[in-house]
């Protein structure tokens, strides 16, 4: 399908109409210089080759995965693999990977409908030194929830900070806050504190 806007060029390709497979779509899709290529779902080992050998030639590949977090989406993309092949795409991966950004739906509190909790996770050096890169390719990759948790000064955000947010907005419920955490001990934490309920030991 070809369609041309005002300010850019879209063109897609659908396997089994367009094209025979997914790796001889993107072949093609290549030899048109494209600015962005967008996978629809990263759901098998041929997809993500084929958008890891896209990101290994400059170009920006963006997709999408079910997983529960950022973090997570890491190891399904390694773990897509096996274990001979493993390593080789945690580098590839570690190497291309800009960032990677989570949501998950929370019903609201304040109004019908629902909220988006945004986790982000951006593969850069942050503040303290801690570069996300190396944790990837060095498979320290549960090293990377703390540098999430601890970087919202260089843009990244937990799952945690994002429901928290939320509820002292007035958004959600603090029930919903602990049903939706990665970490319910810690939003507890947070929503006492916020409540003025800590205990301070001289």
């Amino acid at each position: 399908m070809f369609m041309r806007v005002k300010k850019a060029i879209f063109t897609q390709r659908a396997i089994e109409i367009d094209s025979l497979s997914f790796p001889m779509a993107m072949r093609a899709a290549l030899r048109e210089k494209p600015d962005i290529i967008l996978i629809g779902e990263m759901r098998d080992p041929d997809t993500i080759m084929a958008g890891l050998k896209a990101a290994e030639t400059g170009h920006l590949v963006m997709s999408t995965l079910h997983t529960n977090d950022a973090v997570q989406t890491i190891n399904r993309i390694v773990n897509t693999f096996p274990p001979h092949e493993q390593e080789t795409i945690r580098i590839q991966v570690g190497s291309t990977i800009k960032a990677c950004i989570a949501q998950r739906l929370i019903p609201r509190f304040d109004k019908p409908g629902r909220v988006c909790a945004i986790e982000v996770m951006l593969v850069t050096p942050n503040a303290r030194g801690l570069n996300t890169r190396g944790y990837i390719i060095r498979n320290e990759v549960e090293a990377l929830y703390k540098v999430v948790s601890t970087s919202a000064y260089d843009g990244m955000q937990s799952m945690n900070m994002a429901l928290f947010e939320h509820y002292k907005n007035g958004v959600i419920t603090p029930d919903d806050a602990l049903s939706y955490a990665d970490n319910p001990d810690e939003i507890t934490r947070w929503i006492r504190e916020d409540a003025g309920l800590t205990v301070q030991v001289n």
